[in-house]
């Protein structure tokens, strides 16, 4: 669930975390135990939001203090891996589903199964909590924040095209090309959409259509490219390449880099992240009317990949019944209802994404979000050890090569599947 992020780690923090490490831990005769929780939340008001948890933990638990070290998105795996063979990672660590599964089947992750409440665990959904999950049956992290992908469209534009705001639970692929193509004409298109980074969208609305791309676990772990898994990216290149409603040229941008032109009215509709609501609802030009559409569903409906921020603790800590502790006490729904709403992301527990539409009468596209979370399932890829590679080395470049006209579907399909016998060999 990568975001967009400032750049790197202060050199100070760095070496914050390393004086507090948990392989050095603490000597509890000594005094309070101090955890060390390397946090990756980046905006002001999330960052306030875990300032706030912790420090209502640290007030309720003198003999467990938690010290936060800020890590970041764009080097997380990087610096795990170098964490975990030094020996050096925090007792706490904040990453996502998807990228925590190898450094769990390598036995690097404790299991939590025991220190969560029930409370925490039944707040949850079962599919959630299997993301989380490793081949052992073991809980390796806490599932916090949720991203799905939504349709952002300006009702002016619609409405100019004759085109009513589409209502329901869903919106399918084909009515979603169908108002692209309406509303296309005179130097506008359809669709903006920011797919510099294309991989993740991709892997996630490939479940509506049945897929999967991978089977079993771990280095087990094979590839299956059909046309289910072809889906979603041949869509979206026939919408560019073929009906002329999808900007080719956004598909090499990212989202930031798109939201101008839908602000300028250059694109009816804009794809992203449902937390891209946040800027929509803060820097959108006055008079700018937008709204979010119903989840994007393919033949198997509007499945996404629950593909959650999460918390764990390394197998290797002194505290690790401690560290679960805090990490139960943050998943309360208070607690990530308050995370939720700074990172305008979905809380993984259903009593917590209540609370936020009751805080924000489901205004500003939450209502859409909330709903877009309901049909999320584990993914194969996120239990695929070396899927990380694989997504840098070879998705990544592949689709951007596909996105940008420079390769046919025949070939994307080679590459993927080559790529992955070359990294899994």
């Amino acid at each position: 669930m990568k975001r967009m992020v400032h750049a790197g780690i202060a050199a100070a923090a760095v070496g914050i975390l390393l004086a507090g490490c948990a392989a050095g831990g603490d000597d509890a005769s000594s005094g309070p135990i101090t955890l060390t929780f390397q946090s990756l939340a980046y905006q002001d008001a999330t960052i306030q939001a875990t300032d706030d948890i912790v420090a209502a933990w640290n007030e309720a638990h003198p003999d467990v203090q938690v010290e936060l070290v800020q890590g970041s998105w764009d080097n997380v795996h990087d610096q795990l891996v170098t964490q975990f063979q030094g020996g050096t990672a925090p007792d706490i660590i904040h990453d996502e589903s998807a990228d925590i599964a190898g450094f769990a089947e390598q036995g690097y992750l404790a299991d939590l199964s025991d220190y969560l409440s029930d409370d925490v665990k039944g707040a949850v959904s079962d599919d959630v909590w299997k993301s989380v999950t490793d081949s052992k049956g073991e809980i390796v992290a806490a599932p916090t924040l949720l991203q799905s992908y939504v349709v952002f469209a300006n009702t002016d534009a619609l409405a100019a095209a004759g085109v009513d705001v589409p209502s329901g639970d869903t919106l399918s692929w084909d009515d979603f090309a169908d108002i692209a193509k309406k509303t296309t004409g005179d130097g506008r298109f359809g669709v903006g959409w920011g797919l510099k980074s294309p991989t993740a969208t991709v892997m996630n609305l490939a479940l509506g259509f049945g897929g999967t791309f991978f089977s079993g676990e771990g280095a087990d772990t094979t590839i299956d490219v059909g046309d289910a898994e072809l889906a979603v990216p041949e869509r979206i290149h026939d919408m560019a390449f073929q009906d002329g409603s999808l900007d080719p040229v956004t598909l090499t941008q990212s989202g930031s880099d798109v939201l101008p032109g839908f602000y300028a009215g250059t694109y009816a509709m804009y794809v992203g992240g449902n937390y891209l609501a946040q800027s929509l609802s803060s820097d959108a030009p006055e008079g700018f009317d937008w709204v979010a559409l119903p989840p994007l569903a393919g033949s198997e409906g509007a499945a996404q990949a629950a593909n959650p921020q999460t918390l764990s603790v390394p197998a290797e800590s002194k505290h690790v019944k401690e560290a679960a502790e805090f990490i139960d006490f943050f998943m309360s729904n208070e607690n990530l209802a308050q995370v939720a709403e700074g990172d305008w992301l979905v809380p993984t527990s259903s009593a917590a994404q209540q609370q936020v539409l009751a805080d924000t009468n489901g205004e500003n596209g939450w209502d859409q979000a909330v709903a877009s979370v309901q049909g999320m399932e584990t993914a194969p890829f996120q239990t695929a050890t070396d899927y990380p590679q694989w997504k840098d080395q070879i998705a990544t470049p592949a689709l951007q090569q596909y996105f940008a006209d420079q390769i046919s579907l025949d070939d994307l399909k080679k590459q993927l599947v080559d790529g992955w016998a070359q990294v899994n060999g």
